[in-house]
């Protein structure tokens, strides 16, 4: 991507964009989409550019998949929004309520829609504290649950948090995969928040001993196990929820991104008992103006439905495994995490890693650089990508990897 500004040359709409848009840094990369299908985006001007990173990972099933754009087209016709916090029956919530839930374990049984993740995790703390009457929650270093100020308190990284502080009191951490601190929590603890799999922090594995040892301890202390599958649910993994690798289920999950089979939308889903705490002592205790707007709803049930078709996921696992093969041949990596299409490549060199990403965008691919692990980016393409994409892209991906730095070059 662009070291400045100054190094673009922009249009019209790119010139608005700075204008009048604002800016999460100060170097954006400018690329101007005009269309996309499948893993391409496409410029005005008619460049391809290939999304390994699924819109951050929205676009689990690619870009305007066709099943998804009837689905959205035939709810936009029938209604976009009439009221959806708990009062009107609109079908499109309804049916896929059920069918998230007819995928689920026991227990996970009742789904509250919302817009996005780091609202799905904003109702889930609100959620164990009602329910619990406790305040303290215990998250791991290195987790990204959002931005909003809860989601943001349950970050490690004072160097970020003191920007926005005070934030939520009371919030505890233990490092991913230390079986050791999970004394940690307590009687006082209303839930453990964790990402089933840290994203952010390298495309970081969990220990099953470690999980089940939180899922134990939640247990003999009273506290909730909230799940974070913003990142790694609906298929990501090679099976439809990350936690089923690992012989746990939480007592919240929280999902967003890929739920939405690329419209706005989020959920936090927990039992019935546990989630009558938001409409009892007060009623409307916690409230969302659009989300599961049935639009959102429609396009996610499509999407829902065909990754649930027979084969599809086993699908994904062979191609991660297609994409790390390509990755074992490339000089310079020193470590590949991976499970299902979400995959980290670690460098070992944050200066080089930044230099790769920028190569292969000047390339056309475009993949993910991490907020807590700079030395590794990660590879995470739509579950619909064939073989031959796969090849296509990895080429590039390997070649640039062997000449960018690559020996000490």
């Amino acid at each position: 991507m662009p070291n400045s500004l100054s190094d673009v040359p922009m249009t019209g709409a790119q010139e608005k964009f700075l204008r009048y848009l604002a800016l999460t840094h100060p170097a954006p990369s400018l690329l101007e989409v005009e269309r996309a299908e499948g893993i391409y985006l496409y410029t005005p001007s008619g460049e391809r550019y290939i999304d390994f990173n699924s819109g951050i990972g929205p676009v689990a099933l690619g870009h305007s998949h066709p099943a998804i754009r009837r689905a959205v087209h035939a709810q936009i016709d029938r209604y976009a929004h009439t009221m959806v916090w708990g009062e009107y029956v609109q079908s499109p919530q309804v049916a896929y309520a059920e069918a998230l839930v007819s995928h689920l374990p026991e227990g996970l049984d009742t789904v509250y829609f919302t817009n996005s993740g780091t609202e799905a995790v904003e109702g889930a703390i609100k959620l164990a504290r009602k329910y619990t009457g406790r305040c303290e929650i215990v998250a791991a270093r290195s987790a990204y649950h959002g931005s909003t100020l809860g989601a943001m308190s349950l970050r490690s990284d004072i160097e970020y948090k003191q920007h926005f502080m005070p934030l939520l009191p009371g919030v505890r951490h233990l490092r991913f995969n230390a079986v050791e601190e999970v004394e940690r929590i307590t009687t006082r603890t209303a839930c453990v928040v964790l990402e089933t799999i840290q994203s952010e922090a390298g495309v970081l594995l969990p220990d099953v001993t470690f999980l089940q040892a939180i899922r134990r301890r939640c247990d003999e202390v009273g506290a909730l196990l909230v799940l974070d599958e913003i990142q790694v649910g609906m298929g990501r993994t090679g099976r439809l929820w990350a936690f089923e690798h690992y012989g746990i289920a939480p007592d919240v999950l929280v999902l967003a991104k890929a739920l939405g089979g690329g419209l706005p939308l989020g959920a936090f889903i927990a039992s019935r008992k546990i989630m009558s705490a938001l409409w009892e002592r007060p009623t409307h205790g916690h409230l969302t103006t659009f989300g599961g707007n049935p639009v959102s709803c429609a396009a996610g049930k499509a999407a829902l439905d065909i990754i649930c078709r027979e084969d599809f996921l086993r699908d994904v696992e062979c191609k991660g495994h297609r994409i790390a093969s390509w990755l074992k041949r490339a000089e310079g990596v020193r470590e590949i995490r991976h499970i299902g299409l979400m995959i980290g490549v670690d460098l070992g060199d944050a200066h080089r890693t930044q230099a790769v990403i920028k190569e292969l965008f000047a390339r056309h691919i475009i993949v993910d650089y991490l907020l807590f692990h700079t030395t590794t980016f990660r590879i995470a393409p739509p579950l619909t990508v064939t073989e031959e994409e796969i090849d296509e892209a990895m080429a590039v991906v390997v070649e640039v990897l062997s000449t960018v730095g690559a020996g000490g070059n």
